[in-house]
C-alpha cells in the first residue's frame, strides 16, 4: 500500500471512529409525566435506532413545569411529555416550548392534533360506560344526555378538576357555548350517584357494581380491563356496555398524550429526531398495542384485541389549540356548578 493510500485509509478510519464517538455522546434529556412501564421498550428502541441515549426524569405535571421554570436557561431538559391538551397548553402559555419545524410531523400528524410548538402522538377517547341492567344505551348516546333528569342518582365521575374532565368541558363550551355548558354541568351534578372520587377505572368498576348507572372514562382504561386475564376484570367487562358519544353529530371527544421541545433544550436536533420517531409507524403501533391508546397517525395497522373489538368511531376533530384555550373557562363553570 502506498503512503498516500495509508493516509487516506487512516483519515477514513478516523472519520468512522469520530462519527461513532459522536453517536455515543449524543443524548436526550426527557422530562415525562407519562408513567407507563410499557414506554421503556419505546425509549430503548429509539436509542437502538439512533445511538442517542435517553436520560429520563419522571414526575407529576405540575412538578415538572415548576422544575423547568426554576431551571430557566440552564435547564438540561430537551423534551416535555405529558397527557392532555390542557397541560400541554399550560406549558406553552408559560413560554416553555420552542417552535417545531418538521416536514415529517406535518405530513404524519393530523392538523387538529398539532400546534406550532407541540404535537399529540396518541389519543384516548372519552367514552360512556353504562350498567346493562339499569341504563339503556339509547339513554346515553351523547355527553349532553348525562344531564337528563331520567339519570338522577345514576351518574358517577372522577373529579371535575381533573384535566380529562376539564378538556371535555372545554369541548362542550366550544360546541354548545358557555351558558349551555354551565346548565349541563349543574344538571350532571344533580344526577350524581355520589361525590366525584377515584380514577377512571374506579368509575367503570362502580358502574359494574351497580353503584352508578353510567360514568365517563377514557377508552384505554376500559381496553385494559378487556385485555386482562383476571376473572374479576372480565366480570366487570361483562356487566357494562360502552357508547361512543355524539356519533350522530360532532363525534366523540378525545384527549391526548403529547410532547414539545423545550425552549432552552441543549440537544434540539436529538429532540426533533425523537418527536419524528414518535410519529413513526413503529412507535404508533407500540402506543396502541402496548398501552391501548389510539395512534395519532391515520392508517396505522394495529394488533390489539380490545381496540379491534371496540371498533372504529367518529372523532371530534376540534383543534387542540381551541380546546386548550377553553379549559380555564371550563374550570370556572365546573366550580360554580359544584363539579369538584
Amino acid at each position: 500500500m502506498t503512503k498516500k493510500s495509508l493516509v487516506l485509509s487512516f483519515v477514513a478510519a478516523l472519520g468512522v471512529a469520530t462519527a461513532s464517538a459522536q453517536a455515543e455522546d449524543q443524548q436526550l434529556n426527557l422530562y415525562s409525566a407519562r408513567h407507563y412501564q410499557t414506554d421503556e421498550a419505546l425509549y430503548g428502541e429509539f436509542t437502538r435506532q439512533t445511538g442517542i441515549k435517553i436520560n429520563r426524569i419522571e414526575a407529576k405535571e405540575d412538578e415538572l413545569l415548576e422544575r423547568i421554570r426554576n431551571e430557566g436557561a440552564n435547564s438540561p431538559a430537551d423534551i416535555l411529555i405529558t397527557v392532555d391538551a390542557s397541560r400541554l397548553a399550560r406549558a406553552d402559555e408559560l413560554g416553555l416550548f420552542a417552535p417545531i419545524k418538521s416536514a415529517v410531523l406535518e405530513e404524519r400528524i393530523p392538523p387538529h392534533l398539532r400546534t406550532d410548538t407541540w404535537i399529540a402522538f396518541s389519543t384516548r377517547a372519552r367514552v360512556l360506560i353504562y350498567n346493562k341492567e339499569t341504563v339503556k344505551p339509547e339513554q346515553v348516546q351523547n355527553y349532553e344526555d348525562l344531564a337528563d333528569a331520567a339519570l338522577k342518582g345514576k351518574v358517577c365521575s372522577r373529579s371535575g378538576s381533573h384535566p380529562y374532565n376539564l378538556s371535555l368541558g372545554a369541548s362542550l363550551i366550544k360546541h354548545n357555548g358557555a351558558d349551555q355548558t354551565e346548565q349541563w354541568a349543574r344538571a350532571v351534578v344533580a344526577n350524581f350517584a355520589r361525590a366525584p372520587k377515584g380514577g377512571d377505572t374506579d368509575q367503570i368498576r362502580s358502574v359494574a357494581a351497580g353503584e352508578c348507572g353510567v360514568a365517563i372514562a377514557n377508552s384505554y382504561y376500559f381496553a385494559r380491563l378487556m385485555n386482562s386475564d383476571k376473572p374479576e376484570d372480565q366480570r366487570v367487562v361483562e356487566s357494562v356496555g360502552y357508547v361512543w358519544p355524539n356519533q350522530d353529530n360532532r363525534g366523540t371527544h378525545i384527549n391526548v398524550s403529547g410532547a414539545g421541545i423545550l425552549k432552552h433544550a441543549p440537544n434540539k436536533d436529538a429532540a426533533l429526531k425523537f418527536l419524528e420517531y414518535l410519529a413513526s409507524d413503529q412507535a404508533q403501533i407500540y402506543f396502541a398495542n402496548g398501552n391501548n391508546e389510539w395512534p395519532a397517525v391515520t392508517g396505522v395497522a394495529i394488533e390489539n384485541p380490545a381496540l379491534e373489538k371496540l371498533g372504529g368511531f367518529k372523532v371530534d376533530t376540534l383543534p387542540m389549540t381551541e380546546l386548550a384555550g377553553a379549559v380555564p373557562e371550563a374550570q370556572r363553570i365546573f366550580d360554580r356548578a359544584g363539579f369538584r
